[in-house]
């Protein structure tokens, strides 16, 4: 017996060894756009992620999805992924494939998603409209057709659901209409008197421990308790792809907030919750009369609440929307205080990763305040910077829609901002845009009294490569503090 224990022994220290001798194989690095991973040094070639290659895959994927290999897209896709190999048109296919294998709370979220990024496709709404109504919840899956078929009146997809959900409310209706009513077989005497005992003995514990009752049952229930007592909500004031803002009264500290509740469906998860809660610390440590304020984050079981400082304003799109663009002069002063405050978040190495005119509060006499850090990520590399995909399309740089984010992202997006304000749109949107080459139309000649120089600050801003892009926020604003306004003349648009 002790002999074979000793072989024993001798087997596995010899095991042993072997594994410990064996060569440990290295990672490759993950190499995106020619930037080499922080991890390595070691030179390789960086495979090229362009839009060929987008559409290869998409087409392949799609192939699969009409074989039915549900599972392998959904397997694809995560790989894809997790190599930075990154396509808006990714939510829609997994919320298909999730479709396919039944799972309705995956479709919802992953439909959601691309919802969020193609907000007039009919048919992310089609399938999560379809996944509310295997759920039960037919009210969500009404709302989703309705859109579905405002954007599509001929997807016969939608008007499928349309009918299936049609059918499904009448029969839910006629069952509930048509209970069989229970005889009841004691007499009635009988029933009312237990009814009676079961109510007096009901009563006698709660008088007997009606402290006990009165405590919140668990952290999520008593925060949802401090939001309804210590909050007014006044009147709803906005609404986004993150939530929705209300304004409403602190009435133990007796001021204005402004409180967004972030949609449930986008903190079903503890770890996106997680994500949001870490951001939003992150974010209300800055103070700087240029940013508007986190008072507070508030988390209940269904949602989290974001508390703001009030600002009692308009955004700068809202202006824009009213008065069709700004003087040379009024967009320099309101984007002065645009500037110090991002200047003062890359100072604390926060990029705000979500920067556009529904994001700049103007208030007073043209004094303005950044607001909206909901997506702000911590400037993690100056070379790799932060990997995620997160902002407004219409408004991100091209490294930004790749997933790497930087402070010189910020930049594009201020420039972005700025030529609007001037112009009253975007340079995508403008006729004569050159789309081959992104060369933009020089705000002078768009708009009148806007100085020759702002063309040359806006084409160093709005550079496709980062490094050869103006590199901070205090470099765009010295550049603009430096052009001095046109003599004043009749203000007429070029449209």
């Amino acid at each position: 017996m002790f002999k074979q224990k000793l072989l024993l022994l001798a087997a596995v220290f010899l095991c042993g060894a072997a594994l410990g001798a064996a060569p440990v194989k290295q990672s490759t690095p993950l190499l995106v756009g020619g930037n080499f991973s922080s991890q390595t040094n070691t030179p390789a070639q960086a495979p090229v992620f362009d839009q060929s290659a987008r559409n290869a895959e998409i087409a392949s994927l799609n192939n699969q999805l009409k074989n039915k290999h549900f599972t392998e897209v959904i397997r694809r896709i995560n790989a894809l992924t997790a190599k930075n190999f990154l396509d808006n048109r990714f939510h829609l296919l997994l919320a298909i494939a999730y479709d396919g294998l039944g799972k309705y709370d995956d479709v919802v979220y992953s439909a959601g998603q691309a919802i969020a990024v193609a907000p007039q496709d009919a048919r992310p709404y089609i399938l999560r409209g379809g996944a509310y109504m295997q759920l039960g919840d037919y009210e969500r899956a009404r709302m989703d057709v309705d859109t579905a078929l405002k954007l599509n009146p001929s997807s016969r997809l939608a008007q499928k659901l349309q009918e299936d959900l049609d059918q499904k409310m009448a029969v839910n209706r006629t069952k509930e209409d048509k209970k069989p009513l229970q005889q009841d077989s004691s007499p009635r005497w009988v029933t009312l008197y237990i009814i009676a005992v079961i109510v007096a003995a009901l009563l006698f514990v709660y008088w007997r421990y009606e402290d006990v009752f009165r405590q919140p049952r668990n952290a999520f229930s008593r925060r949802e308790v401090e939001v309804k007592e210590q909050y007014d909500f006044i009147r709803q004031i906005g609404e986004g792809g993150m939530g929705k803002v209300y304004e409403a009264y602190d009435k133990v500290l007796k001021r204005k907030v402004a409180i967004k509740r972030v949609r449930p469906e986008l903190v079903r998860s503890a770890y996106v919750r997680e994500q949001f809660l870490s951001e939003a610390r992150m974010v209300a440590l800055l103070r700087h009369p240029c940013i508007v304020e986190i008072y507070t984050v508030i988390e209940s079981e269904s949602s989290l609440y974001l508390v703001f400082e009030y600002v009692d304003g308009q955004t700068l799109e809202t202006r824009l929307d009213i008065d069709g663009r700004l003087p040379f002069s009024k967009a320099k002063q309101i984007f002065e205080y645009v500037c110090r405050g991002l200047q003062y978040a890359h100072s604390q190495d926060i990029i705000h990763c979500d920067l556009k005119p529904g994001n700049i509060m103007i208030f007073g006499d043209d004094k303005a305040k950044v607001m909206d850090f909901g997506v702000a990520k911590k400037s993690v590399d100056h070379q790799t910077g932060a990997r995620t995909v997160a902002g407004t399309p219409a408004y991100m740089a091209p490294e930004q829609q790749k997933g790497f984010m930087r402070k010189q992202s910020d930049v594009y997006s201020l420039a972005l901002c700025f030529y609007e304000a001037l112009v009253g749109q975007v340079p995508w949107t403008v006729k004569g845009f050159d789309i081959a080459n992104k060369k933009i139309v020089p705000a002078s000649k768009l708009a009148p009294n806007v100085p020759p120089a702002v063309d040359g600050l806006l084409e160093d801003a709005l550079k496709e490569d980062p490094k050869e892009r103006l590199q901070t926020i205090d470099e765009f604003w010295s550049r603009l503090k430096a052009i001095d306004p046109l003599p004043e003349e009749l203000e007429q648009t070029h449209y």
